[in-house]
This record gives structure tokens, sequence and C-alpha cells, in this order.
């Protein structure tokens, strides 16, 4: 199993040939609006701004914002990091006082869509999800297909892998986290180390998610399996897989994978035997990720609100995913190619600062 990151290497859910095509020949072929976790109160210390950019990093457009307006980096609050090929929206948060300032901020490729006021400073996360529009080009003809491939992603859910943007470019970021968990890395910046063993935990969970899929268990329970309620979120371990799959293939609730970690404990039996044979091809233990707090992350997202709209070239696809999963995830089953397969940024679904 390689530490660099391949489609080729990660089983899809789908069985078709994919329909092809071309991605962002243009930024407005890809769209992204991100969706608050609760409504605004209209009243409080805090600012909330949506802000619409093309060309442009969140990273850039923050540094030119407070340098504009004189507002310091720690003040500043963001829920999650948009790419820069894209047409994206994203709220921010400043204090109040800053308010009379916005109407001088001005930057190419910048706008301010709307301004609300709040109690509380907007936080890494506190999203609900991202709205996505996507512009397929190079495939006439091809709308029907990808409609029934999209189809089959609503209702049996898709594969919540981490996406290209989490490996860096080349989808390397990962070999260096496995020197910096055994201790052989000369990185020394502690956030860049984090960011690398992040990486690292992501191609574990991807490979426990591909091994399910080549399983057949990828909408089924295993004994020993940590389970997550799509509705209310809580977590249980799976005692009785043949009892709990039913809920699973209806899609009540789904197997989560570990990001390995010192607060977070391995799956065990059945599920864990899958997790360790993961671990034992890379040669990992799950003691080597003691710097890091260690979570559990859903095996498959359900879209929401999906739907394909044909074009003279191609087709555009819409739907919104929940905050933390990958936009990519979708198209990869969708067209069946490598997308976006160096690219060193997010793609408006990489909403988690790193994984714990």
């Amino acid at each position: 199993m390689s530490l660099v990151f391949d489609w080729s290497a990660l089983r899809a859910l789908t069985d078709g040939p994919g329909t092809g095509g071309v991605l962002r020949r243009e930024p407005s072929d890809f769209r992204v609006e991100e969706l608050p976790a609760y409504p605004l109160s209209g009243d409080g210390d805090f600012l909330f701004v949506q802000l619409e950019k093309t060309g442009h990093t969140t990273a850039h457009v923050l540094r030119e914002l407070g340098a504009q307006l004189g507002v310091r980096d720690r003040d500043v609050g963001v829920a999650g990091l948009k790419d820069r090929h894209a047409v994206t929206s994203q709220w921010i948060s400043l204090p109040v006082k800053y308010e009379d300032r916005l109407a001088a901020f001005s930057m190419d490729g910048v706008r301010v869509l709307d301004t609300q006021r709040h109690g509380n400073k907007l936080a890494m996360g506190h999203l609900g999800g991202n709205r996505f529009q996507v512009r397929v080009r190079d495939a006439a003809g091809r709308a029907d297909e990808a409609a029934g491939t999209l189809a089959e992603l609503v209702a049996r859910g898709v594969p919540n892998y981490f996406g290209p943007q989490r490996f860096g470019l080349g989808g390397v970021n990962a070999e260096e986290g496995l020197r910096v968990v055994r201790g052989e890395s000369r990185v020394r910046d502690p956030r860049v180390r984090r960011f690398l063993t992040s990486a690292l935990q992501s191609v574990v969970f991807n490979g426990f998610v591909s091994r399910r899929l080549d399983r057949g268990v990828f909408d089924a329970l295993l004994l020993g399996d940590m389970a997550k309620k799509h509705d209310t979120g809580g977590v249980f371990s799976v005692q009785d897989a043949a009892a709990e799959t039913p809920r699973a293939q209806r899609g009540e609730v789904s197997a989560t994978g570990t990001l390995f970690g010192r607060k977070v404990k391995p799956l065990t039996l059945d599920a864990g035997e899958l997790e360790r044979a993961v671990l034992d091809e890379l040669g990992l233990s799950p003691e080597m990720f003691g710097s890091r707090k260690g979570d559990r992350r859903l095996t498959r997202v359900f879209p929401q609100d999906a739907q394909v709209t044909p074009e003279e070239d191609g087709f555009t696809l819409s739907f919104t995913l929940p905050k933390g999963s990958f936009a990519t995830s979708v198209l990869r089953e969708v067209m069946k190619t490598s997308v976006d397969a160096a690219a060193p940024e997010l793609d408006g679904a990489g909403d988690e600062e790193g994984a714990e």
C-alpha cells in the first residue's frame, strides 16, 4: 500500500465506466457555498461577513482584509478553508468595532455578499456543510450516466475518502508524516508536523474504507465496528453485526474508521482485524500516533439536494456534503478519472484544520 495518494489504489463504489470529462477549465466551473452551522442572531459583539472570492486562497483574503482594516489575525474567525481555483463563498467573523471600516475594503476578485451580527466568534469547523456546483466539460451526452451514478450515491452513500488535497502537491505529505512518527523527520515546526501526521492518519483511514469496499461491507457492519447514527450523531459498538446491518443498509447508521491518536481506541474483533491489516501493511501501530488526540470519521456520507443538469459540452453536478467531506469523492465516482490528483489545495470541503 503506497503512502502517495493515488485514486486508482482506492476502490470505487460504483461499477460504471464513468463519464470522463474535464474539471476547472474556468474558475466559475467549480462553485462552493459554505453553509452556516446555525442561524445568526442579528445582535452581538461580532460581525459575520459573507465573502465571495475568485482566484484567491482563504488565507490570502484574510491577510489582505486584516491589512486594510487593521484587524489582528487572532481576531478573525473562519470556519473552513476554500480553494483558490473556484468561485467560493464563506463566512468570517470580525469584532463589531471594525464594521465601519469594512465599506472601504477592496480586493480584485472578492466581494462582500452579506453582513450580520452575532454573539460568538466564528471558529474552525463551525459550519453545516458545503454546497457544490461543478461543471464537467468534454463529456457531451453523458448527463444521463452521471445522473444514474449520482442516484446510487444518494441511496448508498459516498466513500468518505480524504481527497488528494489532503496530501499536498504530488500527494507525498504522508511519506514525511511517516518519518515524523518514526522520529526521523527534520521538520521542527509543530504545526507542520501535526499536518504531516494528519496526512498519515488519512492514508490509514482511506485504506480502511477501500478494504471495506473490497470485502463488500461498505453499507454493512462488522462485529467490533464503532457505528454512528446519522440523525443524532451517537456512536455505539456493534455487538451483533447481523442485527445492525439492516439499519446501515437503510442509511440510518454507518461504520466509522479510526483517526489514530492517544484519546481514541482502535477497533476490535472483525472490524479491528481489518483495521490492523492496513496498519501492518504500512508498518504502523496505534501507539505511533500518540502526538495526536485522535477521532472517529464516518466511512460514508450521503449527498443532499443532488441533481444533474445537462450542458452542451457535458453536465453540471450540484450537491451538498457535510463538513470535512471532499467533493472529489463524488466526482471520482461519476467521472472515474483521477480528479485533481495533484491538487495542492483544498476543494472547498477540507474544513478540518487537521485530523486530530
